[in-house]
């Protein structure tokens, strides 16, 4: 990849470190301030246990629940040959089998592992998307796979899970506390703590949507270098956001998807495809 390419990469990475750090820490403390020492296993012992689990079982759960199909060499040539391509510029030791979703959305999703995985694309990605711009959104997912992704964001998901918990754990312990506030019983009340962990759920969650903000510009960084052709990533992803927005928003413009860019999964697709034109002019990239 060129040098601006190499940038983006490992500055997403070591946000998604960050992130991932700072998460940890937020349960890490919200555990310790209920339970002390064992809060602290606690929070190692969950994250522990999401790295190594496999997701296998939650991959067919996930594509069975979509109504998705296997599809054949035969059904789709052109599907294996491009997945076949691009798994081996990754470096996967196998290549993602291809499925099939009855959907007139524009959508795409992987699901699995290096080892084992699966890319499910609908019909409307299908019907609507050049061979070009297919190419690229399937480069975006076998990027995901590539980078561990679906572990990383699992890792992230189990670690504000059992934030959660220390927190509602903590709020009904307060409410057993509360009579002390009028002088009964003995039990003093730590203020900031109580502070901490009611609010470590959001500042948790807010971490787990910024980590998957930046795997996507990961993503997208890394599929521009797997096709050479940014652009195309780029097109695709405007056909999708157009695509997507109700009739009334391409009627008065500004009226839809008003939300933070702080509580978005996603990046804003303006942002995303800004940063794809850059690269795309940063040097010569020849679409392969």
């Amino acid at each position: 990849m060129d040098h601006a390419g190499t940038v983006h990469r490992w500055s997403n990475r070591l946000q998604s470190a960050l992130l991932i750090i700072a998460m940890l820490a937020i349960s890490a403390l919200a555990g310790h301030l209920l339970l002390g020492d064992l809060g602290l296993w606690l929070t190692l012992g969950v994250a522990s246990a999401a790295v190594v689990a496999e997701p296998a079982a939650s991959a067919q759960w996930t594509l069975r629940l979509v109504g998705a199909r296997p599809l054949s060499t035969a059904e789709a040539p052109y599907l294996w040959h491009s997945l076949a391509t691009l798994a081996e510029r990754a470096g996967l030791p196998s290549t993602p089998r291809p499925y099939y979703v009855p959907s007139a959305a524009i959508n795409a999703f992987a699901v699995g592992q290096r080892d084992g995985s699966a890319i499910a694309v609908t019909d409307g990605m299908l019907q609507q998307l050049d061979r070009r711009e297919l190419a690229g959104v399937l480069a975006h997912e076998i990027a995901h796979i590539a980078h561990d992704d679906l572990r990383v964001m699992n890792l992230a998901a189990h670690v504000g899970r059992i934030t959660t918990v220390f927190s509602v754990a903590g709020q009904l312990l307060l409410l057993l506390a509360l009579p002390s506030l009028f002088g009964v019983g003995g039990w003093q009340i730590d203020w900031l703590a109580v502070a901490l962990l009611m609010f470590s759920p959001q500042i948790a969650l807010l971490a787990q949507l910024g980590l998957s903000r930046v795997r996507e510009f990961d993503a997208d960084a890394t599929a521009a270098s797997l096709t050479g052709d940014p652009r195309g990533l780029a097109q695709a992803l405007a056909r999708i956001e157009h695509a997507s927005r109700p009739w009334f928003a391409r009627l008065l413009p500004g009226t839809y998807d008003r939300q933070p860019r702080w509580l978005r999964s996603h990046p804003e697709t303006h942002r995303r495809i800004r940063r794809l034109q850059a690269l795309a002019m940063s040097s010569p990239w020849h679409p392969t």
